[in-house]
């Protein structure tokens, strides 16, 4: 079973679109708001390039952001790994009655 599909009216750099989206309205509405935020920027820091450049730009832009975003997931996965192996150690040498001595 599919999941509902919601149809939407966005802009994006001025143009009017309609969406057709599994994601709620609202979701969709905030997901093209970041989208025309990025394209404005990428618009205002090189207003000579044509609206298709400036369009790849902001995706090209907001895919480095995701990139960026998964490298520190992966980073903090990393950490509480850490985290967690040191606990289980400290855990295991209490119940062994070992205290915390070079834990």
């Amino acid at each position: 079973m599919s999941a509902q599909r919601h149809s939407v009216r966005i802009s994006l750099g001025g143009t009017e679109l309609t969406v057709s989206s599994e994601h709620t309205p609202e979701e969709t509405r905030q997901i093209a708001e970041y989208f025309d935020e990025v394209l404005g920027r990428i618009r205002g820091s090189v207003p000579t390039a044509d609206a298709h450049r400036v369009a790849l730009l902001a995706g090209l832009a907001i895919t480095d952001e995701l990139f960026q975003a998964r490298e520190g997931d992966a980073v903090q996965a990393a950490r509480l790994r850490g985290m967690q192996d040191r606990l289980t150690r400290l855990v295991s040498a209490t119940k062994r009655g070992g205290g915390t001595k070079g834990a």
